[in-house]
């Protein structure tokens, strides 16, 4: 068969490497030789010897669970072979981290990772139980970790000097050497006037790095993540 589908811009070709590569600018490749870790549902092609296991959160993450809607639902992928993840046709990321580095995501990004990173389901400092990511994943280690983003990312930089607002919906995560809070941007008055729809934000300060997706979650779009 000819056509510009079998072209190699779309033909895949045999893994260079073991572990995780992106594939294209919407899917993530892991060739697996041991164990990964990949969001539930994520799994959309893959050959060779691999089991795919439902992997629980354990009590604390599942009350988190059911009290906001967040969470991180896992799969364990075991075995040797090659899989391919993706997420509504998300634009993909891979970040590495090394020993010392703490990273914060939000469940809803978080598309695969290498089985020696660890996460741990916290609360955000300062949300409170108005801010729309609660509870966020905190991962530590040294591995690779690969994230989906609706559009292109925006990497902000914030210095003690300059702190970033960012909305509660549309962070993606923020390096952990950050300090959080809420920023209420308008006045009483104005949110009982109707107000601009942007009321309160999560403020970032200290040194450091936060991740803006370019569009907000809606009711509908969070409960689906």
């Amino acid at each position: 068969m000819k056509g510009d589908l079998f072209s190699s811009e779309y033909m895949v070709q045999p893994a260079a490497t073991a572990g995780m590569s992106v594939q294209n600018a919407k899917s993530i490749r892991y060739a697996v030789n041991g164990e990964m870790l990949a969001r539930q549902g994520a799994m959309i092609a893959y050959r060779g010897s691999l089991q795919f296991e439902r992997k629980g959160q354990g009590v604390g993450g599942m009350l988190k669970r059911a009290m906001t809607g967040e969470g991180l639902p896992l799969m364990a992928v075991r075995g040797q072979g090659e899989a391919w993840f993706a997420h509504e046709a998300q634009n993909c990321f891979i970040i590495d981290i090394d020993p010392g580095d703490v990273f914060t995501v939000n469940g809803r990004n978080i598309l695969c990772f290498d089985a020696s990173l660890t996460y741990e389901i916290k609360t955000v400092k300062g949300a409170g139980m108005s801010g729309g990511g609660l509870f966020n994943s905190v991962f530590t280690g040294q591995g690779r970790l690969g994230l989906v983003c609706e559009g292109n990312p925006l990497v902000i930089p914030v210095s003690p000097q300059w702190p970033v607002y960012v909305d509660t919906d549309a962070v993606v995560g923020w390096t952990a050497s950050l300090q959080t809070s809420l920023h209420r941007s308008q006045s009483i008055g104005s949110m009982i006037r109707g107000g601009s729809g942007e009321a309160v934000q999560l403020m970032l300060q200290g040194e450091g790095f936060v991740v803006v997706r370019p569009s907000e979650a809606t009711p509908q779009k969070a409960q689906q993540h």
